[in-house]
């Protein structure tokens, strides 16, 4: 079956492409600009497609025929609803890398339309949220009743372009978590605390990120937070930018800022080689039982290349009841216990 990587000229979009043709997968490639993904696809010996998704029309036209659709062109604030209308008239999949949250939220907006299109709608099938979205999983399945849910992560990975600009994007709105089954937006490093990700102890502190959507929809926890390792000065400064949300959301700043995050350049194989990920969570009930959850996994961006490529390959070989998905409610809290590099999550 036909299906298509939009964003394949992207540092994350090419990694994909790479390692869907060494597979001997035959993906079209496509983007906004023809000048920008035909010589990866002249290289490659794929097939390509050039359209822009402002004209929703052309989108339209241009995903009709195709199985599936794996988004990588963030930020994916930009992308992923005109995206997601052209899989609605075509009756395409969808998926995406996206760790965004008002993205999931779209997304999971989309339910009735996704189900009466017959087709699957499921952001997120990267290192966001695969990891942490089957840790979550799993920690349901061990904690049913669980009414908070922490997660986190540990990795010295680098970031993409792609990857800085929606953390730019990100400085303006604050924190959020999920509280009492709602998302509320908090101040940055709303919460600290010490975790130990499966390196030690370390000082962390809590993040807007994309769990405090996805893990909702999996687990139907009510209360949500996610965290990261964070030295003093760092959680320092998140708080001392609560103050200044207006200035870092104005179009000046993000204009400048993203200029700038344009220029980074994500991790090459080597780097992606030697800095594995730890992923961790913890539930909680009413009563004070606590269940906590470990995992290693590959890079963040290897993870994404054989995290996506494992939801494309499922989707394509097997037929699903259409609808808004994350990756555990597609696959099980195994899918992540599957990928090369991956342990298996150890629920104490």
């Amino acid at each position: 079956m036909q299906w298509m990587i939009y964003g394949a000229n992207g540092y994350t979009g090419e990694l994909i492409a790479r390692e869907a043709h060494a597979r001997g997968l035959q993906p079209v490639l496509a983007g906004r600009s023809a000048q920008r993904i035909k010589p990866l696809a002249a290289e490659l010996g794929l097939p390509h497609l050039a359209f822009d998704l402002a004209d929703a029309a052309a989108a339209a036209r241009a995903v009709q025929g195709h199985a599936l659709v794996l988004n990588c062109a963030g930020p994916f604030s930009a992308t992923a609803a005109p995206m997601i209308e052209a899989c609605l008239a075509a009756r395409a999949h969808y998926l995406d890398i996206t760790g965004e949250i008002d993205v999931f939220e779209h997304a999971h907006a989309q339910d009735a339309r996704a189900k009466a299109a017959g087709i699957v709608v499921c952001p997120g099938v990267g290192f966001d949220v695969i990891p942490t979205d089957c840790v979550a999983a799993a920690l349901k399945q061990a904690l049913p009743d669980a009414t908070h849910l922490a997660l986190g992560f540990d990795t010295d990975s680098g970031l993409s372009a792609g990857t800085a600009k929606t953390s730019v994007e990100g400085l303006g709105l604050g924190g959020r978590a999920r509280v009492d089954g709602r998302i509320e937006k908090v101040p940055l490093a709303w919460h600290v605390r010490r975790i130990d990700y499966g390196r030690g102890l370390k000082t962390a502190m809590s993040i807007p990120w994309g769990d405090v959507s996805t893990a909702w929809y999996s687990t139907r926890i009510p209360n949500i937070e996610v965290f990261v390792p964070a030295p003093g000065a760092l959680i320092t400064g998140a708080r001392l930018a609560n103050g200044l949300l207006w200035l870092l959301g104005s179009p000046p700043v993000q204009k400048l800022l993203k200029r700038q995050a344009a220029k980074v350049q994500g991790p090459d194989a080597a780097a992606r080689e030697r800095m594995p990920t730890h992923v961790w969570g913890q539930a909680r009930n009413a009563a004070g039982t606590v269940r906590t959850a470990r995992l290693q996994t590959a890079n963040g961006y290897a993870l994404t290349i054989t995290g996506s490529l494992a939801v494309v390959a499922g989707l394509l070989e097997r037929s699903a009841e259409g609808g808004a998905y994350t990756p555990s409610l597609l696959f099980g809290p195994q899918l992540v216990e599957r990928l090369p590099g991956s342990g298996a999550i150890r629920v104490e």
